[in-house]
């Protein structure tokens, strides 16, 4: 049985009931998360990302696989919401990184991959100082609870999100783009950041009335105008790294 792991995990296996595991404390959010300027979000995470993020959309290299991301930092292995051990107050904490160290993996037996997923941990995490899931009947307890609905509820989503971007390229309304900003005041050459996609708004124009009625009763039509509009926190990403600058 090979498992591939998600993004960011290194070695995942799958969960026991009998195995302690050591849980994120609050804010607390793994390394490849304090470190990296993106991270993936759900269709139903759009409304709170949009709040503080920008949000885009990534492709898998050679392909027209799409993914929203919500834009963390302005360059590499840079994030400007997390700060010593902690997430900025007040500020939505993506689900991908509040389900960590679970996840759900894809399983492949015998090089054929699975349809349905499995439960998994990253390894490191399992831990005899760690929290019990269960208990000696093998009865879940109020953690594992949520995190086993949080982990489901993400991983349907999650499948919604694809569809979304499929059809929005398949609609042809994604274009590549590039982003650009100076700090204030700073004379060292701009900081760009490319790889990005946003969604064409002057190309809804091109469609016809069954598609536009399929990206309303999908709830995909809302979900561009919340990505199209959380694009000007970009401005905002500038002003926090401009206040982390020294004087």
């Amino acid at each position: 049985m090979q498992i591939s792991p998600p993004f960011g995990y290194k070695e995942v296996v799958p969960f026991l009931k009998t195995q302690k595991v050591r849980l994120l404390a609050p804010g607390e959010v793994p390394d490849f998360v304090q470190h990296g300027n993106a991270i993936p979000i759900s269709l139903s995470e759009f409304q709170p990302v949009a709040h503080d993020y920008p949000i885009v959309f990534t492709a898998t290299e050679g392909t027209q696989s799409f993914a929203p991301v919500a834009v963390l930092g302005l360059t590499s292995g840079e994030n400007l919401f997390y700060k010593g051990d902690n997430w900025a107050s007040g500020v939505y904490i993506p689900a991908y990184a509040r389900r960590y160290p679970f996840c759900m993996a894809r399983v492949n037996l015998n090089q054929v991959e699975q349809k349905d997923r499995l439960i998994c941990v990253e390894k490191k995490y399992i831990d005899d100082q760690g929290e019990q899931m269960f208990d000696e009947k093998g009865q879940p307890n109020a953690k594992w609870k949520d995190l086993e609905r949080l982990l489901g509820e993400y991983e349907a989503d999650l499948e919604r999100s694809r569809e979304m971007c499929s059809i929005l390229a398949d609609y042809g309304l994604f274009e590549p783009f590039t982003m650009q900003a100076s700090l204030r005041d700073d004379a060292s050459k701009p900081m760009q950041m490319g790889g990005m996609f946003r969604v064409v708004e002057k190309n809804l124009e091109n469609l016809n009335a069954a598609q536009l009625k399929n990206l309303m009763r999908k709830g995909i039509m809302p979900r561009i105008y919340m990505h199209l509009l959380s694009l000007a926190n970009f401005g905002r990403l500038l002003d926090r790294k401009a206040a982390r600058k020294p004087n």
